[in-house]
């Protein structure tokens, strides 16, 4: 196709083919949030040409291609994905390691224009505009636009009450998720959330990372920060410890201070109205009727 929407997270991200014979193929984890054609928050045309950065362009981060083996972080390469400035615009360029051909892509943006520019090179007649790793970079930075927050962490509804679960890798987000699913509960992710603030009240969406993930979103009415436990216990946390822990597990690239002064803003807000709690658990059922009866 050479045009398509899709709405993740409440954004409408547009992309468009700018060559007749260069066709836009989504893959099939993003299938079930095509939505009709419309108004859209980023528009971004895709091209099937080279692009040269500007002379001068500052390199202000980078991201080596690591691995996660047994929990713990193995470098493959120094080479994935970079992000440079020039005046006022910022280029994400990036290779695209579970692709099967050698592409190139280079995203040229800015956090103030809502018409971005992406390049490819050794993508052939098609592509999925979408792919790892831009997907999430191009969430990312949606985030950073509107004010919202990125976060790792599994999310469940329950009866209609949302609660969030934060920890870096290891700490427990699919051990809790399993757990809350096998009663019934709604699953939103065990992985990537991101959470905006809708209409005064604070809402948690999910992020297509996998094929069978469906768009799911619930109301967010109590964080935990968790980890692995011999017992169930709870420790509630308020002002600068609870925006510093939530902020520890939040997706975010820091070199640009006025994105971290923005984020920090965020969380400060976000903690301010939703509860954080310290949690320790038993991986098994007892957890559940522990968070029910502290409800």
């Amino acid at each position: 196709m050479k045009k398509y929407n899709l709405n993740i997270a409440g954004y409408i991200i547009s992309f468009e083919s700018s060559d007749s014979d260069f066709e836009l193929v989504p893959s099939q984890r993003f299938q079930r949030n095509i939505s009709p054609n419309g108004g859209s928050d980023i528009l971004i045309t895709v091209h099937s040409d080279p692009f040269e950065l500007p002379a001068n362009s500052e390199r202000v981060f980078h991201a080596p291609l690591v691995e996660e083996i047994n929990g713990i972080m193995i470098k493959n390469s120094d080479n994935f994905w970079s992000i440079y400035k020039h005046r006022s615009d910022l280029y994400i360029k990036t290779i695209f390691p579970l692709s099967d051909s050698e592409k190139e892509g280079t995203l040229k943006f800015s956090l103030t224009t809502r018409k971005w520019e992406l390049y490819f090179t050794g993508a052939g007649k098609e592509t999925d505009p979408f792919e790892y790793p831009l997907d999430g970079l191009i969430l990312y930075y949606l985030t950073v636009i509107h004010g919202d927050i990125m976060i790792h962490a599994s999310g469940v509804d329950h009866s209609g009450h949302g609660y969030l679960f934060s920890g870096v890798s290891g700490k427990g987000k699919s051990t809790m998720t399993r757990l809350w699913d096998n009663i019934g509960a709604k699953i939103i992710h065990d992985d990537r959330l991101i959470i905006r603030n809708v209409s005064g009240g604070y809402k948690m969406f999910n992020t297509p990372v996998y094929n069978n993930d469906i768009p799911s979103e619930s109301t967010l009415n109590r964080i935990y920060l968790i980890e692995h436990g011999v017992q169930n216990k709870l420790i509630p946390v308020k002002g600068a410890v609870a925006v510093s822990l939530v902020m520890a597990n939040c997706i975010q690239h820091n070199w640009n201070p006025e994105i971290i002064a923005g984020m920090m803003g965020s969380v400060s807000m976000m903690c301010a109205h939703i509860p954080v709690v310290k949690l320790s658990f038993k991986p098994d059922r007892s957890i559940i009727d522990f968070i029910l009866d502290y409800e």
